[in-house]
């Protein structure tokens, strides 16, 4: 072969190949709505928050104390801190012998009130679950079939059967319960034992399956703001049943 001038009617003209003033505005105006969106949602929701815990404490508070009567406009976030220093002093007291011996008393008093005795026992066992730094309950992604078998969803494990309920299900298998959330919206969805042989664990964080679920599998695990993250070693994206 040799070489030689293209042929022209293989050449697209140069109007063809650069982008319309339209495309570029839809580019810019999409690339703007991205990095925008984000911003204007954590700080809504942000300010909300500190709004709302501000709304909580500051009634508790005496008005000499509110910076708020001394100056001219509201201090947002000050509630926020003192409603923090106030846990941490609270959790401090707690570690020692003298606070434990106010909490132990304050609980026998919540023990001997029928309906709140159920209420606080209920909402306390709820918090040390989910804030506990040993415990297990949702630290595992798995895969289960469901609604049919074939069609595989992504739940978060939780614990064993507790011996109460394991003595109602079929003996000779390990019951393992699993809560299916559901999309977009993950704090709703369906909690149910299956046997501990039906559970796919896969070797992902809850964070990148609470992603996977929120963003209907637009954001899959590895990725990060839709490019893929450097892989973690070999056989980080291995299946493997628990």
């Amino acid at each position: 072969m040799t070489g030689g001038p293209p042929d022209p009617r293989l050449v697209l003209p140069t109007e063809i190949l650069r982008p319309t003033w339209g495309a570029r505005l839809r580019r810019y105006f999409l690339t703007g709505l991205v990095i925008a969106a984000p911003l204007a949602i954590t700080a809504s929701v942000t300010w909300w928050f500190i709004n709302f815990i501000d709304g909580l404490v500051k009634p508790l508070i005496p008005n000499s104390y509110l910076p708020d009567s001394y100056l001219p406009y509201p201090v947002p976030g000050f509630g926020l801190v003192i409603g923090f220093v106030g846990l941490t002093l609270l959790g401090f007291l707690t570690a020692n012998l003298v606070g434990r011996s106010l909490i132990g008393a304050g609980e026998a008093i919540l023990g001997r009130m029928p309906v709140i005795r159920s209420l606080y026992k209920g909402v306390k066992q709820v918090f040390e679950t989910i804030f506990s730094q040993s415990g297990t309950s949702f630290r595992k992604v798995g895969m289960v079939q469901f609604p049919q078998p074939g069609m595989w969803s992504i739940v978060f494990i939780a614990q064993e059967a507790a011996p109460d309920i394991a003595g109602r299900l079929p003996e000779g298998e390990q019951q393992v319960g699993v809560f299916l959330p559901c999309t977009p919206n993950p704090t709703t969805g369906f909690f149910f034992y299956l046997p501990r042989r039906e559970i796919v664990e896969l070797s992902i964080s809850v964070e990148d399956g609470a992603k996977l679920i929120m963003s209907a599998g637009l954001i899959q695990p590895g990725e990060q703001n839709g490019k893929p993250k450097p892989a973690a070693g070999p056989g980080a994206d291995q299946i493997q049943p628990i």
